[in-house]
C-alpha cells in the first residue's frame, strides 16, 4: 500500500497496469486511479491539524487501495466461474451436535465484538439501531451488556465488550455506554473507516472536502473490521490482555450469545476461522453461503452472483446453508494475516442514488469473507435460535411477543410454545416504521400458539388481542380494520371495513362490516 496519499510520483499505476492485453477498459484504469488519486490528496489537504490528517490519509490510503482493486478487477471483468463452485466437503461444516462440552476457565482468553453501525433507517429510526427497545424495556445493547457482565459474575472471568460504531453511530453510543459505568464488564469502542461515495458517472469522490456533509460518506461495511481493529490499536490492546479469540456478531441478532461449546471446538480444532452458519429457509435465500471454489473454503454473496445463476444460489436444495455472521477468530492469526499476507476481500459493489437523483457507487466487503486466508477456517451449523435478526417491524413483533422471555439478557422460548418453529409475521407497509408500529398495537397480541399472521393496510390491535393457527388482516385501500380490546382470533381471515366489531361469546369476535 502507498506511504501518503500527500502528493508525490505516480508509482501507484504499477498496481493497476500489469496486463499485457490493453483494451478500452485496461486502459481507462490507470487514468481513473490516477484521477483519484489526486482528488484524494486535494481531500487530506483539506485537513488542517497534523494529527488529525495523518490519520484521515491512512484512512484515505486503505480507501484507494479497495479503489484500485476494484478497477484492476473491473478490467480484467473478474467473475466467479459457476462451473468451479461445489458444495464445501462435509469436514468443512461441523455439525454443532457434535461439539465437545465448553470449559468455563476459556472464557478468559475471550473477547465479544458487536458490529455497532447500523443505523435502522429501514424501520424509520435516525440514531444507533442498538438503541431500540425491543424486549422488557431493554435495548440491544442493555442485553448484550446483561449476558456478558451475566458471564463475568458467574464464572469470574474478564470477558471485555467491543463495539465497532460507524461515524453515524459512534457519538450515539459513546453516550449510551455511559450509563453501563458500574457493571462488570469493560467497555472499549472504536470507529470503523469512513469512506467517500463514488460517482458512477466519473468515478471521482463525492466530497469536496474532509469534513463534508455525511450524505458524501458511506461506512465500508462489516468487512472493515479487520482494517478498523489493526488501526484503532484495539487489537494489539486485546493481545496484550491476553486475549487469543474474538467473537463477532451484528448488534441487531439476539441469538448470538457466547457460546462455550464453540469456543472448546475451536481451540481442540486449531482453527484460525469459524463461521457459524444454519439451514436455509425460504426467508434466507439472499443470506450469503459457503462454497468449494477450487479446493479453498469461500464466502459467496448474492452480489456476486452472475444474474443468469441467481435463481440457482436462492435454491435450497443447492446451497443448504447460510451464513449468520457469527465470527470466531483467533487474534494472533490475524495480526499474522494482516501483517504479512494482507486481507483481500472480495469487493461488493453497492449502487446507491443520492437524494438529487445522482448515481454513486459504494465499494464494501464482507467480515465472513476473511474465511480465506485462515488455516483451518470452516462452518460450524448452528441451531436457528442463534440467528434471531431484528431487520424489520414484523421481527420486532416476534421478538416482544409472548413467544420469547429473558434470562440474563438471554432470549429464551416458551416452554409452552407446541412447536420448535417461531410463527411467520408479514406485517405491510403500515407497520414499516417504528413509530407507527408502536401505535397500532395498544399491546403486543399473545401469539403462543400462532402460526401465520399477515395484516395488510390500515390495521389497529386492542389490548389483550389472542392471535392463533393462521390470523389473516386485510384492509384495503381507505378502509380501516380496529381489532377491540380481549379479542381472539382463530385461523380467521378479516378483510373490509371493521370499525364495528361485535364481540362474541367466548371471548371470539367477529365482524358487522
Amino acid at each position: 500500500m502507498a506511504e501518503s496519499l500527500m502528493p508525490r510520483s505516480d508509482s501507484f499505476n504499477a498496481r493497476v497496469r500489469g496486463a499485457s492485453h490493453i483494451d478500452f477498459k485496461t486502459a481507462t484504469t490507470g487514468v481513473a486511479a490516477k484521477a483519484m488519486r489526486n482528488e484524494l490528496s486535494a481531500l487530506v489537504n483539506t485537513v488542517k491539524d497534523p494529527e488529525t490528517r495523518k490519520a484521515f490519509d491512512t484512512e484515505m490510503q486503505s480507501f484507494f487501495y479497495l479503489f484500485t482493486r476494484y478497477l484492476s478487477e473491473r478490467a480484467r471483468s473478474q467473475e466467479l466461474d459457476w462451473d468451479r463452485i461445489r458444495s464445501p466437503s462435509e469436514d468443512k461444516i461441523v455439525p454443532y451436535s457434535k461439539l465437545p462440552s465448553g470449559d468455563a476457565s476459556n472464557l478468559n482468553k475471550l473477547a465479544v465484538l458487536k458490529v455497532n453501525g447500523g443505523l435502522g433507517t429501514s424501520m424509520g429510526m435516525t440514531g444507533a439501531k442498538s438503541a431500540l427497545e425491543v424486549k422488557d424495556d431493554m435495548t440491544f445493547l442493555d442485553l448484550t451488556v446483561r449476558q456478558i457482565e451475566h458471564l463475568n459474575t458467574t464464572h469470574r472471568v474478564d470477558v471485555p465488550l467491543i463495539l465497532m460504531t460507524s461515524f453515524n453511530t459512534h457519538e450515539d453510543t459513546l453516550r449510551i455506554i455511559k450509563k453501563y459505568a458500574n457493571q462488570q464488564l469493560r467497555i472499549t469502542t472504536f470507529n470503523q473507516s469512513r469512506y467517500p461515495r463514488i460517482y458512477k458517472e466519473t468515478l471521482l469522490p463525492c466530497p469536496r472536502t474532509a469534513d463534508d456533509d455525511k450524505k458524501h460518506w458511506y461506512p465500508p461495511g462489516h468487512g472493515d473490521l479487520y482494517n478498523a481493529l489493526m488501526h484503532s490499536g484495539v487489537l494489539d490492546q486485546l493481545l496484550a490482555e491476553g486475549k487469543e479469540y474474538l467473537f463477532v456478531s451484528n448488534s441487531d441478532n439476539l441469538g448470538a450469545v457466547v457460546d462455550e461449546k464453540i469456543l472448546q471446538h475451536m481451540i481442540e480444532s486449531k482453527s484460525e476461522f469459524i463461521m457459524e452458519v444454519t439451514d436455509k429457509t425460504k426467508a434466507d435465500i439472499k443470506g450469503g453461503t459457503l462454497i468449494d471454489y477450487e479446493g479453498q473454503i469461500r464466502l459467496l454473496e448474492v452480489a456476486q452472483v452472475p444474474n443468469e445463476h441467481i435463481e440457482d444460489f436462492k435454491s435450497v436444495r443447492k446451497f443448504k446453508i447460510f451464513n449468520t455472521n457469527n465470527l470466531w477468530i483467533d487474534l494472533r492469526a490475524l495480526k499474522r494475516v494482516m501483517e504479512n499476507e494482507g486481507m483481500e476481500l472480495d469487493i461488493i459493489v453497492n449502487p446507491k442514488t443520492t437524494d438529487d437523483g445522482q448515481a454513486v457507487l459504494q465499494l464494501e466487503t464482507a467480515a465472513g469473507a476473511a474465511i480465506k486466508h485462515f488455516n483451518n477456517a470452516h462452518g460450524v451449523n448452528v441451531p436457528r435460535s442463534r440467528f434471531l435478526p431484528v431487520k424489520s417491524c414484523s421481527d420486532l413483533l416476534l421478538i416482544k411477543s409472548d413467544i420469547y422471555s429473558l434470562q440474563h439478557g438471554q432470549l429464551v422460548i416458551n416452554p409452552n410454545r407446541m412447536f420448535e418453529t417461531t410463527p411467520v409475521i408479514k406485517l405491510g407497509d403500515h407497520f414499516k416504521k417504528i413509530q407507527q408500529f408502536q401505535k397500532r398495537f395498544k399491546k403486543i397480541p399473545k401469539i403462543i400458539e400462532l402460526d401465520h399472521l399477515t395484516v395488510t393496510g390500515d390495521v389497529y390491535f386492542g389490548r389483550n388481542v389472542t392471535l392463533r393457527g393462521t390470523v389473516i388482516i386485510v384492509a384495503n385501500e381507505g378502509q380501516r380494520i380496529d381489532i377491540p380490546d380481549g379479542c381472539v382470533l382463530e385461523n380467521r381471515l378479516l378483510s373490509g371495513n371493521l370499525n364495528m366489531i361485535v364481540r362474541l361469546p367466548y371471548n371470539r369476535c367477529c365482524d358487522s362490516s
